[in-house]
């Protein structure tokens, strides 16, 4: 399969599986809305995928959310496999990627050290005069 239609059924298959999520058509009670995915990688012998979720509620929510969306997985698969016609239809592991929440993080650490900056060069002018 080439590149683009690799990048096509993953952009595909993230957009499904969100949809199913929002809609809340998983029953585990550990699965809600507030999860997201972020992106998918399927092998390209289309046997495995690996689907990376996150969210700004605490990790421990987080990683409960994951093992919900792993159990699942069975479901997911059926129900997405009804929509989307592949040859061979991966197998769903659902992935912790912190990398959203990091992020936020750090900028907000940005955003105070630059307050802090303008605080302290606020302060020099005044001392100055």
């Amino acid at each position: 399969m080439g590149q683009y239609r690799m990048q096509r059924l993953n952009d595909q298959l993230r957009d499904e599986i969100s949809q199913l999520i929002l809609r809340g058509e998983v029953k585990d009670p550990r699965v809600n809305s507030f999860l997201s995915i972020n992106r998918v990688e399927v092998t390209s012998d289309l046997a495995y995928a690996k689907i990376y979720v996150s969210t700004f509620l605490p990790d421990k929510q987080l990683a409960k959310g994951v093992d919900g969306l792993n159990s699942a997985a069975g479901f997911l698969q059926s129900q997405i496999a009804k929509k989307i016609q592949i040859r061979k239809f991966p197998k769903f592991q659902f992935i912790v990627d912190k990398g959203m929440k990091e992020g936020f993080e750090m900028v907000q650490k940005l955003n105070e050290l630059e307050a802090e900056s303008k605080r302290i060069e606020a302060e020099k002018t005044e001392s100055d005069k």
